[in-house]
């Protein structure tokens, strides 16, 4: 403690100080700081609480409306505290020359204090400074002001650290709500968002913005994801789409890109429909708009597209077709004229203008008017065309500004190079697997993964997982690795441009323009030697592959049961090669033909390992047509034809003995037709038997093959039919019939194998699985009641022992009292017989001396006798001389 001159000093030198030291740590969302510690910050969480409303589907007899959600609520946040004019209660510390210098602690009144460093009576270095209402900063210290780095903890958990200057925060650091699953990571400016910067709306991390701030606002550019997956791309203005850009909503398959203005969409730009003819050709049509908007509504001229072929360019009113306008029927009927509320104002006349019509679609909005509305957004021209728009602007992001459109134009020009090529191989692998080769039919990602394997793009130095995280990681985990997903031509297109960059963009680094070079490379090494060229046994053959796809859905069920999630960012789930191991001998499936090493061997097999120097590395991930691939090369093993014949012979017994058993009832049935003549026909019976054929009918009904009748006269005779036997051309039609012959009966076979395989084995150790986990599940949760049971027996037994010895202890301090006040009482009564008995003798004493000489008494009268000598009398004067 210091004392009260040196406390006085130090309270003018503190409050002099304070003014300068006076910092705030405030969100400061709106602009003006308040006194208090709590604000409104309502840009942090308006998105997650509210998603972007996507318009109605397209119709051609009646048109959609966006409407824009309705502003969420504000949502209140931290302010940072302010240091106020402080005084000083009391210090405890080092001093110098009346100076704080050191380590101390300081007490201000009001209760705020400090632990820290201190120079030249200053808050100078490391330290802790704390609010009387429990908000703390961590950090260091300049001249009593926090700068440089540091972390401010409020009392309900919410966190900021990183960057300081003058109190806030300013440069780059982390902030995290306490109560709110919100979390920044960029650059801050005087306590506010400013620069660079992503912020997070949600847990999971479903729902966040990455892009450009300005004084805790968005605006520039930025890419913001929405929790139903939603997308937009684009430029920002007051935390409202503003500028180009463009959104996808995912689950109504509708886009738009072009102007928006506060939210919505507004300018040019174009608005397209995905639809789908019919689930199983998966064939995807689309309906588009491209012209003006006017606040989220086709207002001004545009023409729009219908699947059908259907086509309208002309003025629009509110979403609806009104004014002057061309109307193109998909028979090349055309109607030219006025419209009003969307309907013709005249009855449209059959006009025979097809070349006039011809002209008009070759002014769609897919072909002309689509690049004219790019040209006003973004002042340059799209060579692909609407259904192979690159979206490589995450790839251009790693670029200098100044080669970004060079780069873009480059890429388009090397895609448009090989775009026929690349249509094969879509539509080829599109084709994989289905019943019929329907050619409207779209790729999944279980088609592509088998394009990415074939085009040997697993041996680049990356697993197939590792390029679903990297083309796929703005989905959901659960997402990722779905094999059902659908890729659109266009997607397909993306995924090879945004492989090619990350496989060989060290090897292309130094040549210019880069992503040219390494789509090149990529089309050069990959795809052109190897596309086309169907490898693993999944879709070895047409009916093989068929039958193998009526496994899909259930195999895809166990191997997502066996999938664990990967700890690192997006948290998706996979199925390791240990994982897979281990299925197999819990399913006790290893046997003597299906062993490890043989495991290991169908894993190199399907391409979901490659050999290395130490051998198989069981800790790399499998992708579900690695799993399903395994599988079905596990049956090939595990099977053999043993169990086969036996299994047949079941099958035949058990065929049999239906039989036995229809046939025994049949005959019981007619024995007592037979034997019962009299008894009456049941209602929708007959009285009598069908009519059986004789032998002779029955031989008579069999069809003569051509070369048993006697009557043919075309059949050769004994000398030609020896020449065609041995005719070299009938020898090679016999061996590419025996050749057919054999593939068929290999199909049968293993087709026979996998069906036993995944009917008798693999299902129903999977569905006894299932129960043996629900039965431990139950099992743990009757444990777990049972353990808190007996816990809570256990307590009351150890509450009842601890109240008996409770009582013991309490009995044996009462006995240990009872005797010590018996003992007490015998120590008194001891001590009182003792007095008594001294008592007693000094009595006696004092009564000897008192009792008369014998001298005397015989002078009274009578003759003393002569005392004896050695008396007591005489003893006793002895000691008293």
């Amino acid at each position: 403690m210091i004392k009260g001159k040196k406390k006085d000093a130090k309270k003018k030198d503190a409050k002099k100080d304070g003014k300068k030291a006076a910092v705030e740590k405030s969100e400061e969302s709106l602009g003006t700081p308040t006194d208090s510690n709590l604000t409104t910050l309502g840009d942090l969480r308006s998105d997650s609480l509210g998603e972007e409303t996507p318009a109605i589907p397209e119709a051609p007899d009646e048109e959609p409306e966006v409407e824009e959600p309705p502003a969420p609520p504000v949502t209140p946040f931290h302010e940072e505290p302010v240091l106020a004019q402080v005084i000083i209660e009391s210090y405890e510390g080092e001093q110098v020359d009346e100076f704080y210098e050191g380590e101390g602690f300081i007490c201000f009144e009001g209760g705020n204090t400090y632990k820290g460093l201190f120079s030249e009576g200053r808050m100078n270095g490391e330290g802790t400074y704390t609010w009387a209402d429990g908000v703390k900063y961590e950090g260091t210290f300049v001249k009593n002001v926090p700068t440089h780095c540091g972390r401010y903890t409020w009392n309900d958990g919410t966190v900021y650290e990183g960057s300081i200057r003058d109190g806030l925060r300013h440069g780059y650091g982390i902030f995290r709500s306490g109560t709110h699953p919100i979390f920044y990571t960029g650059f801050w400016c005087n306590g506010k968002r400013h620069g660079k910067g992503t912020i997070y709306f949600d847990q999971e991390q479903t729902s966040w913005y990455a892009g450009d701030w300005v004084n805790n606002v968005r605006e520039g550019w930025g890419f913001r994801r929405y929790r139903s997956g939603n997308t937009y791309f684009g430029q920002w203005k007051k935390n409202l789409r503003h500028g180009h850009g463009k959104m996808i909503w995912l689950k109504d398959k509708q886009e738009y890109e072009g102007e928006w203005q506060c939210g919505l969409q507004h300018g040019s730009g174009m608005h397209t429909w995905f639809l789908k003819r019919m689930e199983m050709s998966k064939y995807s049509l689309l309906n588009e708009y491209a012209g003006n908007f006017v606040k989220g509504e086709r207002h001004g001229h545009g023409a729009f597209l219908y699947s059908d072929g259907t086509m309208y360019s002309g003025e629009w009113a509110h979403n609806k077709k009104h004014g002057k306008g061309i109307f193109v029927s998909r028979n090349g009927v055309c109607f030219e004229g006025e419209f009003e509320n969307d309907c013709p104002v005249e009855r449209p006349a059959r006009q025979g203008s097809a070349v006039k019509a011809k002209k008009l679609r070759a002014t769609s909005p897919r072909r002309h008017f689509e690049r004219t509305a790019v040209v006003n957004a973004v002042g340059k021209i799209l060579v692909l065309g609407s259904d192979i728009d690159l979206d490589v602007s995450t790839l251009l992001a790693f670029f200098p500004r100044e080669d970004r459109e060079n780069e873009s134009q480059k890429i388009e020009l090397a895609v448009l190079r090989h775009i026929s090529k690349l249509r094969k191989a879509y539509y080829f692998y599109s084709t994989l697997g289905c019943a019929s080769s329907d050619s409207t039919c779209s790729m999944t990602m279980l088609q592509f993964w088998r394009f990415l394997k074939d085009c040997n793009f697993h041996l680049c130095s990356v697993t197939l997982a590792e390029i679903d995280r990297l083309l796929r990681g703005d989905q959901s985990p659960k997402d990722i690795h779905d094999p059902s997903d659908i890729l659109l031509f266009r997607t397909f297109v993306c995924y090879l441009v945004h492989l090619a960059f990350h496989i060989y963009h060290e090897k292309c680094k130094d040549e210019v323009p880069h992503l040219q070079k390494c789509f090149l490379e990529m089309m050069s090494r990959n795809v052109l030697p190897s596309a086309c060229c169907v490898q693993g046994i999944l879709y070895s053959g047409g009916e093989f592959s068929s039958f193998a796809m009526n496994y899909l859905e259930k195999c895809w069920e166990i191997y997502e049961d066996f999938c664990r999630p990967c700890p690192r960012p997006p948290f998706d789930s996979t199925v390791k090669l240990r994982q897979f191991l281990w299925m197999l001998d819990d399913f006790k499936l290893l046997s003597e033909q299906l062993t490890a090493p043989r495991v290991l061997e169908i894993f190199v097999k399907v391409g979901a390992s490659v050999p290395g120097i130490y051998g198989v590395n069981l800790e790399l991930e499998m992708i579900f047509l690695e799993f399903f691939e395994s599988l079905l090369e596990c049956a090939l093993v595990y099977v053999t034809e043993d169990m086969i014949l036996k299994k047949e012979a079941q099958d035949n017994k058990k065929r049999s003995s239906f039989e036995i058993k229809e046939l025994s009832k049949a005959t019981s049935a007619m024995s007592l037709t037979e034997h019962s003549p009299s008894q009456p026909p049941r209602p929708g019976e007959d009285t009598e038997l069908a009519p059986q054929p004789s032998l002779l009918e029955t031989l008579l009904s069999f069809p003569i093959t051509p070369g048993e009748s006697k009557d043919d006269v075309s059949l050769p005779n004994k000398d030609v039919k020896e020449e065609q036997d041995s005719c070299p051309e009938k020898e090679l039609i016999d061996e590419a019939k025996e050749d057919k012959d054999e593939q068929k009966e290999l199909c049968s076979f293993q087709m026979c194998q996998v069906e036993i395989f995944f009917t008798t084995k693999l299902f129903p150790a999977f569905e006894r699985e299932i129960v043996l986990r629900d039965k431990i599940k139950e099992k743990k949760t009757q444990d777990a009641e049972l353990a808190e049971l007996r816990k809570i027996q256990a307590e009351e037994l150890e509450r009842l022992i601890a109240e008996k010895e409770e009582e013991e202890e309490a009995r044996k301090q009462e006995a240990a009292a009872l005797q010590e006040s018996v003992r007490l009482r015998e120590q008194a009564s001891s001590s009182w017989e003792t007095l008594l008995s001294w008592r007693s003798l000094q009595l006696k004493k004092e009564a000897s001396k008192r009792e008369p000489s014998p001298t005397k008494r015989g002078s009274r009268g009578s003759e003393p006798k002569a005392a004896p000598t050695g008396t007591k009398a005489t003893a006793d004067k002895k000691k008293k001389k």
